[in-house]
């Protein structure tokens, strides 16, 4: 009985042994699929607060971050499967693949009995050469780069075995019939590591054009015996005019990555609205028009400047009267406009691209995969609109360098002056709208806010609702302290507009009208401004009504007082006079108004 017991015991543990040992192999394999996602090797990390993840771009704690020694991202543990593939875990893969191919390819050489190797037809990848051209363009094969290659499977994932990730055995097992061309919804990355299939040939395009001036400047971009020929005043002439014609040509390349790339990915593959892409890239249409006919231009006018029998030696002699037509009439009109709409427009946009780049993955992926290529690194989205904003700020100091160094011709000295007096009128004209603009859009802003049921009292009867802010223009806003009875300082956001002064209060994340001793809405008809002679930051505001009101307000500094009591002072609106009075003394014809309130003036 003791044998049988012990025989029964011996098999007891060797089963509870194979149980363990099963149980530890899935276990192992549990943390080893989860390891990996799309080709990355992520282990477990602590990292500090101000971490942010490589994918959604928020702050990490401790307990959920993930990093992969390979391509040394960070990321939270539930954006893994967001992430993109592992560039250099691919790179490692791919140079293996090769020696393994070039192993196989030597063996089979071997074998056969004739040295040549059939190459793989092109209709296994796309069904019709016309699909081809349409998907590649007219593209260049990269040398030493065979088209089979650049699409097989084994490129694409590497040679995998079982221990390799879910991820990447899907892909191998993948048909190559998925790459064929559908809606033009297809993984561009399938095709080109650097996201560049469907702008190829506007990339290429831009660089065949870019050719020219390559050079820093126009000193470096001509023969040094065709330089000798020249005084210093003509090369520090040409060669601003080369900087010139050289950043309206990178401009021009901004504004076509705008649309070709961006905006044409967001509308074809991400599928955004038309509506959403087009507050992204406003006006895109509009800039690219004029900048390309201004480019075309002075290539024209390089092109005639040319020395005979060289197509890199020029001399432009004459530039006044291309600058003086771009920025003046119809042009200047639709530039004005353009540029007024497009950086008024600006803050919106960044924070709409954004909102998108938080919250689709698809996007997301989208913008991650056309960054790869080397002329997008350091032009994504928010980079092209920041300099399309700042554009125009450029043309008049390089025409102002240009007439500088202009001798010798009284004409074209004229034209110059006269194109740099256009775009310094355009470039005010442009500032003053984007201001108009800018105070539109926050009037509305702050309606919105407005609680729908507040409502101000204002002197004479009557109420003023918050539809009322919308039928005036705003020209100034900001905080000030409002001092009521009891010395008690209270934060008001005031507004100035073209006749009253309207003061808010912030309750809840919603303006209202403040409920004090004063009413809300202040009539700006003959107001009377005043500064307080003991306290820098205060002013006095009296109004023109029986018995008259006087408001103590205090700015944030000394300035913004001052600044303050100078717009209320110039407020261009009809029939409105407001008056700034000394301190020593008033004005007679509002002395009966205010006799009660100098004996509480400070002196």
């Amino acid at each position: 009985s003791v044998s049988v017991w012990e025989g029964e015991r011996r098999l007891g543990d060797t089963q509870r042994e194979r149980e363990k040992k099963t149980r530890g192999e899935r276990k192992e394999a549990r943390e080893r699929e989860a390891r990996y996602s799309n080709g990355h090797l992520f282990t477990s990390l602590t990292v500090s607060a101000t971490t942010l993840c490589s994918a959604c771009n928020k702050s990490i704690t401790a307990k959920e971050a993930l990093s992969c020694p390979t391509c040394n991202v960070t990321i939270h543990n539930r954006c893994r499967d967001t992430l993109a593939n592992c560039a250099k875990m691919k790179q490692r893969q791919q140079k293996l693949a090769l020696v393994r191919n070039s192993s196989a390819l030597q063996n089979v050489a071997l074998r056969t009995k004739t040295p040549m190797m059939k190459e793989r037809p092109s209709s296994a990848i796309y069904p019709s050469e016309s699909i081809r051209q349409s998907l590649l363009g007219g593209r260049r094969v990269r040398s030493g780069l065979s088209l089979s290659k650049s699409v097989s499977t084994q490129n694409i994932a590497g040679n995998l075995n079982d221990d390799s990730p879910l991820g990447l055995r899907r892909i191998l097992s993948q048909s190559t019939d998925s790459l064929n061309f559908r809606n033009r919804a297809m993984s561009m990355e399938s095709l080109n590591d650097e996201g560049e299939v469907y702008y190829a040939a506007m990339l290429e395009e831009l660089e065949r054009e870019g050719k020219d001036f390559e050079a820093d400047s126009w000193s470096r971009a001509v023969d040094p015996s065709y330089l000798q020929m020249h005084r210093k005043d003509v090369i520090k002439r040409q060669d601003v005019i080369y900087e010139l014609i050289q950043t309206e040509f990178h401009h021009v390349r901004t504004l076509r990555i705008m649309d070709g790339v961006f905006r044409q990915g967001m509308l074809d593959e991400v599928l955004l609205e038309p509506g959403v892409v087009h507050a992204v890239f406003p006006y895109l249409d509009q800039l690219m028009a004029l900048h390309t006919r201004f480019l075309s231009q002075l290539m024209t006018q390089r092109t005639h400047s040319l020395a005979p029998g060289s197509s890199t030696n020029f001399t432009i002699n004459q530039l006044g009267d291309i600058l003086t037509e771009q920025f003046s009439g119809q042009c200047a009109d639709e530039m004005r406009k353009a540029y007024a709409e497009f950086c008024s427009r600006h803050p919106k946009a960044v924070k709409l691209y954004k909102e998108l780049l938080a919250r689709d993955k698809r996007f997301q992926h989208f913008i991650r995969r056309v960054s790869r290529g080397p002329l997008l690194r350091r032009h994504g989205v928010q980079e092209c609109i920041l300099l399309v904003t700042q554009r125009i700020t450029k043309y008049p100091v390089l025409i102002q360098r240009i007439l500088d160094n202009t001798k010798g011709s009284e004409e074209e000295a004229q034209s110059l002056a006269q194109a740099l007096s256009l775009i310094r009128g355009l470039l005010s004209s442009v500032d003053q709208q984007v201001a108009d603009l800018e105070r539109t859009q926050r009037l509305q802003e702050i309606q919105a806010r407005l609680d729908p049921r507040a409502q101000a009292a204002v002197r004479g009867g009557g109420v003023f609702r918050g539809g009322e802010l919308l039928r005036r223009t705003l020209l100034h806003e900001g905080t000030l302290l409002w001092k009521t009875q009891g010395s008690r300082l209270k934060d008001v956001q005031v507004l100035l507009m073209t006749d009253i002064l309207v003061f808010l209060q912030e309750k809840d994340q919603k303006y209202v009208f403040p409920c004090l001793d004063k009413p809300a809405v202040l009539s700006l008809k003959n107001l009377i401004v005043r500064d307080i002679a003991n306290q820098e930051r205060g002013m006095f505001l009296i109004s023109d009504s029986t018995p008259a009101d006087m408001y103590e307000l205090h700015g944030a500094s000394r300035d913004d007082r001052n600044n303050w009591m100078r717009l209320i002072q110039q407020t261009p609106s009809p029939s409105t006079r407001v008056r700034s009075f000394p301190h020593h003394r008033l004005h007679l014809h509002h002395m009966e108004h205010c006799v009660t309130l100098r004996r509480n003036l400070p002196t």
